[in-house]
């Protein structure tokens, strides 16, 4: 061998253990902090993981047909990806909780549609304004025939109950109003409640008032034809994202990437996807009723059934099938799987289904193979969620794989029951070593395998963030 190609080889190897050292860093709990308990821009490289905060709702972030969307999730993910490091999400509904997060060094970034106020600016470090908006009464139409009418001005607020998030600049902003004219606005600050569910309540005539973003008013309105929101309680206000105090190298970075990403066309498909789109937003808000009520899919209660009988969590086993066939019982694939769990022929035929088999039948089915792939890995020195990683090593690839991988561990001085940072390396590199005697089931693709493993659990991670238990 020459020694150019030796070079090569071994700068190949450096670059993976590179790659696999900053995927999984800060997945196994551990994340580099400064001596005060926060976070910077160089720990957050370090762990090759950005950790972010934002609400579930209509815009900001929400599960659709199983896949995570959202205005500030894309955002998110196009900074991360501009970082080099992955993106974990964290969906929290309050405000003053999120916020706490920040304070606290929970989180690196706190991405919403933030008001910039002096209370908050005394909390938390805010970046350049990510857009504009202003707030408006969100009330229902009125039937000119009826000999009511819409509120139209602020002193017409006077004695109103006007339903609020908690802690958001519409309850400030009401209180000065209140002020301005002189004359008591009730206004109510609901906790864990945000603007899509107040608009919701405002249109099935629960509440009559609330106030929100013309942004978020606007969507809404494209799935209830009966709100009104021309009334508009503020000026234009900035909207940005917060940080900690103690993160000026991570707020430097951010508010440079902001002022170059907000002129880019991806930016203004974004969005326009989200805001100004009456047929998508229709879609979502009936979609995210779903999703309050616990629904992923319209297989769910074959899952929960399926996963109680291998003690997976019913949303980790959602997860799989969305990575297998996007919940699209007839899906097929060029390499011949088919169907809700994308079973390969002999693999159908040793559980008894086939691809046209009804989808309960092959979930069902789904569930009997995982379980016999775990019983595989009944080590008691492998712990769950290791046991859990390798069984979806094995589902994507073939247990035959992942034994090699496991031997090779052992061979060259790693964990065979440890998964991160251990087996995966060996499945990552597996054509490397497919020469080495200890291999018996051949070459592997391994960085598909790997990728599947980390793709199944972050969909995981965001149906349990939206999806209750």
């Amino acid at each position: 061998m020459g020694l150019l190609k030796l070079v090569k080889i071994k700068y190949s190897i450096f670059i993976l253990l590179l790659f696999l050292f900053s995927c999984e860093f800060g997945q196994n709990g551990s994340r580099l902090l400064k001596s005060d308990g926060t976070r910077d821009l160089e720990q957050i490289l370090a762990d090759g993981k950005l950790i972010a905060v934002t609400e579930f709702n209509s815009t900001n972030y929400f599960i659709y047909k199983g896949e995570p969307m959202g205005f500030h999730f894309d955002l998110l993910k196009a900074f991360a990806s501009h970082l080099g490091v992955k993106l974990e999400i964290i969906a929290e509904n309050s405000l003053e909780s999120a916020f706490k997060m920040v304070e606290s060094g929970e989180v690196d970034v706190f991405a919403n549609n933030l008001t910039i106020m002096t209370d908050r600016a005394e909390r938390v470090q805010f970046s350049v304004p990510h857009s504009q908006t202003r707030q408006v009464l969100v009330q229902r139409k009125v039937d000119s025939n009826s000999g009511s009418f819409a509120v139209r001005n602020g002193v017409e607020l006077g004695g109103k109950i006007i339903y609020v998030q908690q802690g958001s600049a519409a309850a400030i902003r009401l209180k000065n109003i209140s002020e301005e004219i002189g004359v008591p606005i009730v206004v109510i600050e609901m906790n864990n409640y945000e603007a899509d569910e107040l608009i919701e309540l405002v249109a099935s005539g629960e509440i009559d008032f609330t106030v929100c973003d013309e942004d978020i008013a606007k969507v809404n309105s494209f799935h209830f034809a009966n709100i009104d929101f021309e009334m508009a309680v503020s000026l234009e206000q900035n909207l940005a994202w917060a940080l900690n105090k103690q993160s000026p190298e991570l707020a430097a970075k951010l508010n440079k990437w902001l002022e170059g990403y907000l002129k880019t066309a991806e930016y203004r498909i974004i969005r326009n996807k989200y805001f100004e789109n009456p047929f998508w937003a229709k879609r979502i808000l009936g979609e995210l009723t779903k999703i309050r009520e616990g629904e992923i899919s319209r297989f769910d209660e074959g899952f929960k059934l399926a996963s109680s009988k291998i003690s997976w969590d019913w949303r980790l086993f959602a997860a799989l099938v969305y990575n297998e066939s996007r919940f699209k019982h007839e899906a097929t694939s060029n390499r011949g799987a088919s169907g809700l769990m994308q079973f390969m022929p002999s693999t159908a035929n040793y559980f008894g289904v086939s691809h046209n088999t009804d989808a309960q039948s092959q979930i069902q089915a789904g569930g009997r193979y995982l379980n016999w792939l775990e019983k595989r890995f009944e080590d008691s020195t492998i712990t769950q969620d290791q046991r859990i990683k390798f069984v979806l090593a094995s589902y994507n690839a073939g247990i035959g794989h992942v034994i090699d991988a496991r031997n090779l561990a052992r061979k060259y001085g790693k964990d065979p029951n440890v998964w991160d940072n251990n087996v995966d390396y060996f499945i990552l590199n597996k054509t490397l070593y497919s020469q080495d005697a200890i291999v018996r089931h051949g070459k592997l693709k391994g960085v598909e395998t790997y990728t599947y493993v980390t793709k199944v659990f972050d969909t995981y991670n965001h149906y349990k963030n939206i999806v209750p238990e």
